[in-house]
């Protein structure tokens, strides 16, 4: 099953693992303001071409030293950043001990690259992003500007774009009491993405029917050039 796993993984995102990821943060500056919490879905895919997650990773964040802390983002999201009882790791060891277990998974899966999936991209990919440099972390598998953005997917597959309704309009259970700790958005939006990635599949829309050429897919590559000196 392994070999049929990784075969099927690699050829499903054209080499690209999807990596779930949601972060919580003391504000929307991802320069200035800490990173709090940190939570990254790994999935996998049966020999059906089906895809569900594997396990999740999570993380309670210290602040870096220096950074901004917005009262509104505590007040929004609950998080006593100064909490002993957070149990709370340097951003420094979360991202690393992040990075690791998704390449070890992305190795596994026969992929070359991991991307973020996340709801809102941008912005927990921005907050990763932010974290990786100013940790001078340089072994990192993740691109660092190519998303998948379960806004958008739900937008298209559910004609919802909030997370809850999005979920709720998939048949996901949603509570929004446990909404906004990182462990619990990051799984539902992980729950969410296999299950428009896979309704695609059942629908008759992967496999593609006629397979690109691989001369026009070696000329779209140009825009991972820049991701090969992180590499």
């Amino acid at each position: 099953m392994a070999n049929t796993e990784q075969t099927l993984f690699a050829k499903r995102f054209r080499g690209f693992f999807p990596v779930v990821i949601d972060v919580e943060t003391a504000g929307f500056n991802k320069a200035t303001d800490a990173l709090l919490e940190i939570a990254v879905s790994v999935l996998k895919m049966d020999d059906e071409g089906l895809l569900s997650i594997d396990h999740t990773v999570h993380f309670h964040v210290e602040p870096f030293e220096g950074a901004n802390i917005e009262q509104a983002a505590i007040d929004f999201n609950g998080i006593d950043p100064f909490s002993p009882l957070r149990g709370a790791v340097s951003e420094d060891e979360a991202i690393k001990e992040i990075c690791k277990v998704v390449r070890k998974a992305q190795k596994a899966a026969g992929c070359q690259r991991s991307v973020v999936v996340a709801h809102n991209a941008a912005f927990d990919h921005g907050f990763l992003n932010a974290a990786i440099e100013r940790n001078n972390i340089k072994r990192t598998p993740f691109h660092p500007f190519v998303s998948f953005d379960t806004t958008s997917l739900a937008g298209l597959a559910l004609g919802q774009t909030v997370l809850a309704k999005a979920c709720r309009a998939a048949g996901i259970e949603f509570d929004n009491k446990q909404a906004h700790s990182a462990l619990y958005d990051t799984e539902r939006t992980a729950e969410l993405y296999c299950l428009i990635v896979n309704r695609w599949q059942q629908l008759g829309g992967w496999p593609l029917a006629e397979e690109v050429p691989e001369e026009i897919d070696q000329n779209d590559d140009s825009e991972d050039s820049a991701a090969k000196t992180t590499e």
